[in-house]
C-alpha cells in the first residue's frame, strides 16, 4: 500500500508540472501564430481566443500522450538514480509489479485521450473551419482597427483609419491604397461614414479628400480633389463550409470505404494505442546505468518515441494510398512496439540474458566413491597405549 501511494503521489505531481509546461509551450506557439495571421489581415483579432481554444482541443490528445509517457519515464528514472528502485526490488517487489499502479494511474489519461481522439478533436476541427468561414464572410469595414494598416485581399485594398467615433460612427482620417491593379489608386479623406441604401447596398462616403490615379511622374498621373466620394462596400460572400476528412465524425469514417477516410480512422485509433504502449515501454526504458550516464535512457526514449510516431505517419500515408489495409496498418507498428516492450521487460527481469552468460563453475567432486585419503569418522580412534 505504501509502495502504491508513494508512486501515485509522485506521478501525479510530475504529470501536473509536465502538462502545464507543455501546455504553456503550445499556448505560446499558437498565440504567436494567430497574431501573425491577424496582423496579415486574414481574420479579425476578435477571433484569436476562439481559434486558440479550437487549436488546443485539436492537439490536446497528443499533448496528453506525451505528458503520460514523460511522467512515467522521469518518475521511474528518478527512482533508479536515488536507489529507491533497489530498495523496492530488495523488499520483494518485482519490476512487473510496477505495471499495475502505472496502469491505474494511466487509465484516466487513456480514457481522455481516446475521447479526444475519436470525438472531441474532429468536433473542434469542424467548429474551427466553420468559424474561419464566418470570419471570412464578414464585410471589410467590420475588420478595421484604428491606428493599424489592414490588407484586404478580396477587395485589393490596404486601409488605414486614425479613429472611429463609437456614437456617431464617423471615421477620421481615412487612407485607401489599391493593390494588384494595373493602375495604382490612392484615396485619402479627412472623414468618412458608412451609409446603407434602401436596396441594401453599403457605401463608404468620404468627405474632404483627394484621389490620385497612376504612377507619380508619368503622363497619365491624375490628382482629383473631392468634397464627397462614395465607394461601394462589397457584400460578404457567405459560403457553406464542407467538412474535411479530419473534421468528419468517427462514426462516418467507420461506415466509409474510401482510403483517405480509412487512413484518418487509423490515426485516431493509433493515438490511444500508442499512449498505452508508451506507458509500459517507459518501465524498462527508465533503467539508469551509471556507466553510460544519467541521460542515456532519456535520449533512447526520445529516439524511440520519434521513430514510433513517424512510423504511424508513414503507415497512414500507405493506407491512404491503398497499399495497406486498416488491420494490417494497426498490427505492424503497434505489434512491433508491443514486442519491443515485452523484450525489454524480459531483459530487465532476468539476471542472465543473451549477451550476459552465467560464469562457468568448476565441476563438483564425485561423492559416489569414498575418498581413501580422508579419515574414517565412523570408526572410533585407536586408544593410546
Amino acid at each position: 500500500m505504501i509502495f502504491k501511494r508513494s508512486l501515485i503521489r509522485e506521478l501525479t505531481i510530475n504529470a501536473i508540472g509536465l502538462f502545464l509546461v507543455a501546455l504553456a509551450i503550445l499556448f505560446t506557439n499558437l498565440v504567436l501564430r494567430l497574431l501573425g495571421l491577424a496582423a496579415g489581415g486574414q481574420f479579425d483579432t476578435e477571433g484569436i481566443l476562439p481559434m486558440l481554444g479550437f487549436y488546443i482541443l485539436q492537439y490536446l490528445h497528443i499533448l496528453l500522450a506525451i505528458t503520460l509517457f514523460l511522467t512515467v519515464l522521469l518518475s521511474l528514472t528518478r527512482a533508479y538514480r536515488d536507489s529507491e528502485m533497489i530498495v523496492w526490488l530488495s523488499a520483494g517487489q518485482p519490476l512487473v509489479a510496477w505495471g499495475r499502479p502505472l496502469l491505474g494511474f494511466a487509465a484516466p489519461f487513456l480514457i481522455a485521450i481516446a475521447t479526444l481522439s475519436l470525438f472531441l478533436t474532429p468536433w473542434a476541427q469542424q467548429q474551427r473551419q466553420q468559424y474561419e468561414k464566418q470570419l471570412e464572410s464578414r464585410d471589410e469595414m467590420s475588420m478595421l482597427a484604428p491606428g493599424l494598416f489592414r490588407e484586404f485581399k478580396r477587395a485589393g485594398l490596404v486601409v488605414y483609419i486614425e479613429s472611429i467615433n463609437p456614437f456617431t460612427g464617423t471615421i477620421k482620417n481615412v487612407f485607401l491604397q489599391s493593390i494588384d491593379k494595373p493602375r495604382s489608386e490612392t484615396l485619402s479623406a479627412q472623414s468618412a461614414i458608412v451609409e446603407t441604401r434602401p436596396n441594401g447596398d453599403r457605401f463608404l462616403v468620404m468627405s474632404q479628400g483627394n484621389r490620385s490615379v497612376g504612377s507619380p511622374g508619368s503622363a497619365d498621373y491624375q490628382i482629383v480633389e473631392f468634397e464627397q466620394l462614395g465607394r461601394r462596400i462589397e457584400p460578404a460572400n457567405t459560403e457553406i463550409a464542407e467538412p474535411t476528412i479530419r473534421a468528419a465524425p468517427t462514426l462516418a469514417l467507420l461506415k466509409s470505404d474510401e482510403a483517405p477516410e480509412i487512413a484518418e480512422l487509423f490515426w485516431r485509433l493509433s493515438i490511444p494505442i500508442m499512449a498505452l504502449v508508451l506507458t509500459m515501454l517507459a518501465l524498462p526504458l527508465s533503467y539508469v546505468n551509471p556507466r553510460m550516464g544519467r541521460s542515456f535512457n532519456l535520449l533512447a526514449a526520445v529516439l524511440l518515441y520519434l521513430i514510433y510516431s513517424n512510423s504511424l505517419n508513414i503507415f497512414q500515408s500507405l493506407i491512404a494510398q491503398e497499399k495497406l489495409s486498416l488491420l494490417t496498418g494497426l498490427l505492424i507498428p503497434h505489434g512491433i512496439a508491443i514486442a519491443l516492450t515485452i523484450f525489454l521487460l524480459y531483459h530487465r527481469t532476468q539476471i542472465y540474458t543473451f549477451w550476459r552468460r552465467p560464469p562457468r563453475d568448476a565441476s563438483p567432486p564425485d561423492v559416489s566413491s569414498p575418498d581413501v585419503s580422508s579419515p574414517d569418522v565412523s570408526s572410533p580412534p585407536a586408544a593410546a597405549s
